[in-house]
């Protein structure tokens, strides 16, 4: 409907029409236009655009609204935004143009956004909001409520008085819950909660997610490296936190980037996969190598040409499964070095019941087929499903070790288990799976 009324340029019932929508589903609607038709939207709104939907576009959709936006707009639109939202706006813009921008806003946000933007990307510093309010331990209830009253600008939301020193170091924090059932001459120092969890700046925000999930927390203060307050972080923004690391390790199991959004380039999206489908060709080539050691042992018997991709595949998915728990668990913290021995015994003795049913499941029915439907002799077709069985127990005993063996040792070295883990797993599998079930065959079935 929308689409129509841009396409016949009625600006009127445009406007009416996203005036009854929330940021959030303004942008939803970007998302769904072509790029034409987001650049006639954004003309047609103007200033008019509520800003929090910038916050809320996904990249390619972003820029696109950046594009046709005037610096003065973009301008306006940054500076109704929280800090943190402001800097997840402008951090993908170019230097030139990021400085265009902030060059047009009001001195303080600009100094804001600027501190914001010297953190790393991911850290807690980049995602907090710089805008708290603190007051002095020796201050009572009443003129801290008073101070409220007087203050012109505080925090769009917040959930804790903060309670700091002179130097603005945190000594503890009052829950508003608690704050308002105090008596007004009440010392506010008496009532705040001793030693909070406190965020260093410069921590990655996966390990504030953990804290927040660990200690059931709505919002905690951001400190830099002098222990001085600079922000803090609220659950909203660990809600995000957790989507987009979610979606980040979804994404990166498959070996590809987060192009998942309709509005990014074909060119990029391209891209960003052939890298890892090169990887996973050399991998390819390398279980071919394998094979093609034992191409005689093949010509002399055809029925492993048939079997062997039944090897590979179980292990593959038995790996798979093991790496998928594996990445998750040291995504949550619960995969650690105290747990890693009792996990990996764990993953082997599943990987040894199941690699012996399959086995057995698999064997006989080999066995059978090769000697029901193929008119072999009983005795060849029972070795026939005895290698079978004995490469299959191998291959998913090999698959369970290498799917949390190798996410582990990855984390060690510094490495994203969830964007490395699956080429090597698959090359583990796909090699020990031929060269077992292959090299078993040429020293027991083939003279």
């Amino acid at each position: 409907m929308i689409r129509e009324r841009i396409d016949e340029r009625d600006d009127d019932e445009v406007r009416r029409q996203v005036a009854e929508l929330k940021p959030a589903d303004v942008a939803d609607l970007i998302e769904q236009l072509g790029e034409d038709d987001t650049r006639k939207l954004v003309e047609i709104e103007g200033a008019e655009l509520p800003a929090e939907a910038l916050a809320e576009l996904e990249d390619g959709a972003r820029d696109t609204v950046i594009d046709a936006l005037s610096t003065e707009q973009l301008a306006e639109a940054v500076a109704e935004l929280d800090t943190d939202e402001a800097a997840f706006v402008l951090e993908d813009m170019g230097e030139k143009d990021r400085a265009e921008v902030l060059a047009e806003m009001p001195i303080a946000d600009r100094l804001a956004l600027k501190a914001a933007l010297e953190y790393d990307d991911e850290t807690a510093g980049r995602i907090m909001q710089r805008d708290v309010f603190a007051a002095p331990g020796y201050w009572t209830v009443g003129q801290i409520l008073d101070r409220l009253r007087s203050v012109e600008r505080l925090p769009e939301t917040f959930y804790d008085v903060y309670v700091v020193d002179p130097g603005y170091k945190i000594i503890g924090l009052v829950p508003l819950s608690k704050f308002i059932k105090a008596k007004r001459d009440q010392i506010v120092q008496e009532l705040c909660t001793p030693e909070p969890i406190v965020i260093d700046a410069k921590m990655d925000q996966e390990e504030v997610a953990y804290l927040f999930e660990k200690y059931n927390l709505i919002s905690a203060p951001v400190v830099d490296d002098s222990k001085r307050l600079v922000g803090m972080v609220t659950v909203d923004d660990v809600v995000e936190i957790v989507r987009e690391e979610i979606n980040e390790d979804m994404l990166a199991l498959a070996g590809i980037e987060e192009d998942n959004a309709i509005n990014m380039p074909i060119r990029k999206v391209a891209r960003s996969r052939f890298v890892w489908l090169l990887v996973n060709l050399g991998t390819a080539i390398l279980a071919s190598f394998i094979i093609g050691l034992f191409d005689a042992t093949i010509q002399q018997m055809v029925a492993l040409a048939i079997l062997m991709p039944i090897v590979a595949s179980m292990g593959g998915n038995a790996g798979t499964q093991t790496m998928t728990v594996a990445v998750r668990n040291l995504s949550t913290r619960t995969l650690t070095g105290a747990t890693a021995v009792r996990a990996v015994w764990k993953e082997t003795a599943v990987s040894v019941i199941n690699g012996a049913a399959f086995a057995v499941l698999m064997g006989v029915a080999a066995g059978l087929w090769y000697a029901g439907l193929v008119g072999q002799p009983r005795a060849e077709a029972t070795a026939l499903g005895s290698v079978l069985a004995a490469a299959m127990i191998i291959n998913m005993l090999c698959a369970g070790l290498a799917g949390i063996l190798i996410p582990l040792g990855l984390q060690r070295a510094g490495q994203d288990p969830a964007v490395s883990s699956a080429v090597f797993v698959t090359t583990v599998t796909d090699v020990v799976g031929f060269f077992a079930f292959l090299g078993l065959a040429a020293t027991f079935l083939v003279n």
